[in-house]
């Protein structure tokens, strides 16, 4: 299944929260109501506010997306979420590393 996306939530204290889901409202949702679903990482942070979601692909690449995003620096995530680092340029380099790994075999 190709419908997973990559989101980022913003807090009250302004840090970046990222993750992974298929399903974008229902997961804020959970986030934001503070049960055991719900992050707990954000718990007692709200408001939240949904400051970007895109589609990803499958469950492998979300995955892989997730990882780099969550090493990027505070201001690289804000220039992803302004759209000056695109979604595309860290599949790229995903996709890079994974066809440099097949010839090094």
């Amino acid at each position: 299944m190709n419908n997973w996306f990559l989101y980022l939530i913003r807090c009250r204290n302004g840090r970046l929260y990222t993750g992974i889901t298929t399903d974008v409202k229902r997961r804020l949702e959970e986030h934001e109501g503070g049960d055991k679903k719900g992050s707990k990482y954000l718990r007692g942070k709200a408001p939240l506010e949904l400051v970007m979601k895109k589609r990803v692909g499958d469950r492998s690449m979300a995955l892989k997306i997730e990882a780099k995003v969550k090493k990027l620096s505070k201001i690289e995530k804000e220039l992803l979420v302004d759209g000056k680092i695109k979604i595309r340029e860290i599949k790229e380099k995903i996709n890079s590393i994974a066809k440099n790994k097949r010839v090094g075999s």
